[in-house]
């Protein structure tokens, strides 16, 4: 599996978007590391980018 077709596997998964056929691609030919760590990236992502909008959100409410 390519580095693309893992990223979109995993934003798939993390919106709970994948289809079944790409989910037993996944389990199929992937490897175990590559999606735990790639899912950990989108997590730390996903965190990152909600913390910064709330951030946003509240300091231009306070002006």
């Amino acid at each position: 599996m390519g580095p693309l077709q893992v990223v979109g596997s995993v934003f798939a998964a993390g919106f709970g978007v994948q289809s079944s056929r790409n989910r037993e691609r996944d389990f199929k030919q992937g490897r175990f590391g590559i999606f735990v760590a790639a899912g950990l990236v989108f997590t730390l992502l996903f965190i990152g980018t909600v913390y910064t909008v709330v951030q946003l959100v509240l300091n231009s409410a306070g002006d």
